[in-house]
């Protein structure tokens, strides 16, 4: 047996010749690649519109940037999360005001998020933990009935749907990563995704140091045509290299799927009645992508996560802690917040092997071992 990858991206010839062309092309940035890439993106989202940027990051900081969120102004946003979802936040200028998790779920509790909303939030921001979509109707409810801002973390659900509505669809604004362990992956980089038409049009001016005409209009244009600069921008662009690798990952997205869908359905089987690990939970009505196979210990184990961790990579098991708890890292640490569920799910929770090529036998491999666990008693 190979040995076992946690994470790799999915990818193969397809992918290759695609890059190649834009290269032979001459175009390789703001070209039709991109253009085509953004519209079969914003379609599978059920949206009007898609801008491709650098990354989840430079995305959410231009969506920050264009609403006018920034210095005195509060973001409400889980600190279960990937340290990003944070220090965006920071990075606009804003204050991160921390919500605790729904411990079954370890998606953001909207019965948390009521009582920190106070005169100086904007915005609230949910994440889609490790692909899985959080509660947006109940968070979408506050934020309409407090006039905020409702920005969807979506950085690890494309292809997840919401009571049968895609991801995408369902908040003011909503940001994707493309990073490589993906479901969809471009090597690196985002997308915005709205309804909002000239949010969208403006955005595409940010991504591009504030220019008031595409790379395409610009360049098809008489050479009189001159673009003008109405407002500072930045230089956040995807290329059409990547657009066009992102083109066959959206080709292969139903098989992706598919794949990880088996995997996880192999896995959860197996841990139903474990008695020293519960599998996710995925309420009714959603649809998970599973980007990531996160489990926890159950209380009254015995164990300690980092030894279970050490010990099935000695066994040739890689794993990964579970999510972070951003609020305990140094830069956040003086915001003393108190979120119980969250720091119970980032000591008690590991992360197992997930991607397209997980073989058979490496799935065999990874259940034995957890199988194995319960008469070893690590600590």
């Amino acid at each position: 047996m190979e040995p076992i990858s946690f994470a790799r991206p999915y990818m193969g010839v397809e992918e290759e010749a695609a890059a190649a062309d834009v290269i032979r092309s001459g175009w390789i940035v703001g070209g039709a690649r991109l253009a085509e890439f953004e519209g079969r993106f914003a379609t599978l989202c059920g949206a009007q519109h898609a801008v491709g940027v650098s990354s989840w990051t430079t995305g959410a900081f231009l969506v920050f940037h264009a609403l006018g969120v920034g210095p005195g102004d509060e973001v409400i946003v889980p600190s279960l999360t990937f340290i990003a979802s944070v220090n965006v936040v920071a990075h606009a200028g804003a204050t991160p005001v921390f919500a605790d998790i729904d411990p079954q779920s370890w998606n953001m509790d909207p019965s948390s998020v009521e009582h920190l909303i106070t005169p100086r939030t904007r915005a609230i921001m949910p994440v889609d933990q490790l692909g899985l979509p959080a509660d947006i109707d109940a968070i979408r409810d506050i934020a309409l009935c407090r006039g905020l801002h409702l920005i969807e973390d979506a950085a690890c659900s494309f292809g997840s749907s919401n009571r049968g509505r895609p991801i995408g669809s369902l908040a003011d604004v909503t940001i994707f990563s493309l990073h490589a362990r993906k479901v969809v992956t471009t090597g690196e980089g985002g997308m915005i995704v709205t309804n909002d038409d000239k949010f969208a049009q403006r955005l595409r001016r940010l991504r591009h140091q504030g220019m008031s005409l595409s790379d395409h209009d610009r360049h098809s244009a008489r050479p009189t045509v001159f673009e003008s600069y109405p407002e500072i921008g930045f230089n956040f662009r995807i290329t059409d290299i990547q657009a066009a690798i992102g083109l066959v990952q959206l080709d292969r997205l139903p098989d992706i799927l598919a794949r990880r869908k088996a995997i996880a359905e192999r896995y959860s089987a197996s841990l139903e009645n474990h008695p020293l690990f519960s599998p996710p939970h995925v309420p009714h009505g959603l649809e998970h992508n599973w980007q990531s196979y996160m489990i926890g210990l159950r209380p009254g184990s015995g164990l300690e996560r980092n030894a279970v961790m050490d010990w099935l990579y000695d066994q040739g098991v890689p794993t990964r802690r579970g999510v972070m708890a951003s609020h305990l890292e140094p830069p956040y640490s003086a915001i003393k917040a108190t979120l119980p569920h969250t720091e119970a799910a980032a000591r008690n929770c590991l992360q197992l092997p997930m991607h397209p090529g997980l073989t058979r036998a490496q799935q065999d491999h990874v259940i034995a071992q957890l199988e194995t666990l319960p008469a070893l008693r690590l600590v």
